[in-house]
């Protein structure tokens, strides 16, 4: 539950800042022009790399280059280590995108969450006030409950605000 008091995230991004993120993602994907976008069916029939997987492919690898004269014509070993190279080199930037992308997300979510708790908390101070005949409240009761209305156009209980202190 939200602590209205307790404002993890009360920062807003500059124009500046949201440009410049922007423009460093356009950068990544400048200097990384080769990536590529895979459908679902695609995701799932590739044959997918683990740390087993990758240690038998590197041993396949050096099997190849010491035994070059067993390996037909139709297999690269030089392909297989260039794609073995990439996946490492994506592998790596791969975990520092997705530590970024944790902390992206999980900032998002808090964010929002205070925003959707405090918003709560004054549907029920609203409603208080409509309750209590306060000039106005009612207009904005009015408003704020089509949020909670359900199909049968009754008014629907909504989640429950955090408690003011």
């Amino acid at each position: 539950m939200a602590n209205l008091l307790n404002n993890r995230v009360s920062v807003i991004a500059t124009a500046a800042q949201v440009t410049a993120v922007k423009a460093a993602f356009q950068t990544i994907l400048t200097n990384l022009p080769f990536l590529v976008g895979l459908t679902a069916d695609e995701r799932k029939t590739l044959n997918a790399i683990d740390v087993n997987n990758k240690a038998f492919t590197e041993d396949a690898i050096n099997a190849g280059v010491n035994n070059a004269s067993l390996i037909p014509s139709y297999i690269s070993v030089a392909n297989m280590q260039s794609d073995l190279t990439l996946f490492t080199q994506l592998d790596e930037l791969s975990g520092i995108a997705n530590q970024l992308c944790e902390r992206i997300e999980d900032t998002k979510m808090l964010a929002g969450s205070e925003a959707y708790g405090s918003a709560l908390a004054l549907y029920k101070i609203f409603g208080s006030a409509a309750d209590a005949g306060v000039p106005g409240a009612d207009s904005i009761m009015e408003q704020l409950k089509k949020r909670f209305a359900s199909s049968g156009n009754t008014v629907a209980t909504p989640p429950v605000a955090p408690v003011l202190p």
